[in-house]
């Protein structure tokens, strides 16, 4: 299976009309569980992590209660070139990377 599918876009499309962090927090949480938003959340605290410090793999995974396996993950994905979904956010948030 190919990612975008027709189905991912439409999600997509509906994330990217949402206006304000008030819509976006409505719609994370009617779409999500409470526990999926805070995976998602320890997700997002890594990658910030990792872009703004120079911890260790193991010190981000005790800081945010997670493995070092789901702190390789995001890394994985933090520094691929293909996608750069976190590397805008963070960029935006916080500038340039601190590692």
């Amino acid at each position: 299976m190919s990612y975008p599918t027709k189905s991912d876009k439409e999600l997509i499309h509906a994330v990217s009309s949402l206006s304000g962090e008030s819509e976006v927090t409505g719609f994370l949480r009617d779409l999500l569980t409470a526990a999926e938003i805070e995976e998602f959340s320890r997700r997002f605290q890594i990658a910030k992590l990792l872009w703004t410090t120079k911890l260790s793999y193991l010190a981000i995974a005790e800081k945010v209660g997670t493995s070092t396996t789901t702190v390789t993950r995001v890394a994985q994905w933090l520094y691929r070139e293909k996608w750069r979904g976190y590397r805008a956010v963070l960029q935006r948030l916080h500038g340039d990377s601190k590692r």
